[in-house]
């Protein structure tokens, strides 16, 4: 377990490099329908560490305003923060962009040289199955020695090298599009996918520029995210599942895009209908729906179902990472930080619960 935290503490740091954070500071004003009191309640227990562990950012959005900006030590507005799961569903952003080029579809089979021997089963996998988590590769999760489990081994051990490979490699222990299981490896497999799409080079450096090149035309120009920085593993291979960095207010930025179904300033950036796609309950689990978490009764939820709106969604990341939106509330929140032991991550829910609920629905 020590190795793990050691290896999961310096990835966490390295989200520090590229900036030199002002001093903490707050930021917090009275929303619609919410006194600056009751919001200040509400706060104070998410920066309660005994309780929750550390939280690094604290951003509310009302109806695209800044009510809240709480930073915690040494962290400001400038800070790149490790995205951990939340990437997943920027990475399914991207996929949507590329479906809506024509250059993915949802229901083809996922060409992969691994799976292409006749009757091999992984042959029937689509794009659909792996962004719903309906891949049924096997994946192994952490169990006695969480070193051994499958996400661990491919991001910083004896896979790192090719990410994408590794998951690829995995064999069938479901028939595709039976079982859910939350898989980083599903991700990496999209990441691959995606960057064979733009170029057909195997060089790193081609692989990871026709990505940037896509990543920065495509969706930081557009929605603001000038921030974003994917980290990419030895093979040029975007690790869209786990390791992007951006500042507290551009995570806040990209939930307020999905708030508005992919449009920003007027222009459609994101087919509407591919964030219905993504918000809408899947068949094998109705708590989740392409890279994004739903608040709905479920397997694995990490939100707060019974609480709140069915219709509030959110990115999730390992250690408390949340960027919630709640259409019906007008609300975008993001909590980024370090959350460790079952009595604290539901402490956290909780007190992320609390929040939400104090703002009335539209």
């Amino acid at each position: 377990m020590l190795i793990i935290l050691l290896m999961l503490s310096a990835v966490g740091l390295r989200g520090h490099a590229w900036s030199r954070p002002p001093a903490t500071y707050v930021t917090l004003k009275g929303g619609e329908g919410v006194s600056r009191v009751a919001l200040a309640k509400a706060v104070e227990p998410l920066f309660d560490a005994r309780k929750v562990g550390t939280t690094q950012a604290l951003l509310v959005m009302q109806g695209g305003k800044l009510i809240v900006e709480r930073y915690g030590e040494g962290i400001g507005p400038e800070t790149k923060l490790l995205s951990r799961g939340i990437g997943k569903t920027v990475t399914a952003a991207l996929v949507g962009l590329m479906v809506s080029d024509g250059r993915l579809a949802l229901d083809t089979p996922v060409p992969v040289e691994a799976w292409s021997q006749p009757g091999d089963p992984r042959g029937t996998i689509t794009l659909r199955n792996l962004l719903q988590m309906t891949s049924g590769l096997e994946h192994r999760k952490e169990a006695g020695r969480p070193q051994e489990s499958d996400t661990v081994r491919m991001l910083y051990t004896d896979g790192a090298q090719d990410m994408a490979a590794f998951a690829e490699a995995k064999p069938i222990a479901d028939p595709p599009g039976s079982h859910f299981l939350y898989s980083t490896g599903d991700t990496l497999i999209i990441a691959d996918l995606m960057t064979r799409m733009l170029t057909d080079s195997k060089r790193p450096d081609a692989r990871r520029d026709a990505m940037m090149e896509f990543v920065r035309g495509r969706l930081m120009a557009p929605v603001g995210l000038d921030s974003l920085t994917p980290e990419f593993d030895a093979r040029g291979t975007m690790i869209g599942g786990a390791m992007m960095h951006m500042t507290a207010r551009d995570y806040a930025r990209f939930g307020e895009f999905l708030r508005h179904r992919g449009r920003v300033n007027g222009h459609q950036v994101l087919s509407a209908r591919w964030v219905g796609f993504m918000t809408t309950p899947s068949p094998r689990n109705p708590a989740y729906g392409g890279q994004l978490w739903l608040n709905r009764e479920g397997r694995d939820n990490p939100l707060f179902p019974g609480r709140g709106s069915k219709r509030i969604f959110a990115a999730v990341g390992q250690q408390g990472q949340y960027l919630l939106v709640a259409p019906g509330q007008g609300l975008v929140v993001l909590r980024l930080g370090l959350t460790h032991g079952e009595d604290r991550t539901e402490a956290l829910r909780d007190a992320l619960a609390r929040l939400v609920e104090l703002f009335p629905s539209a």
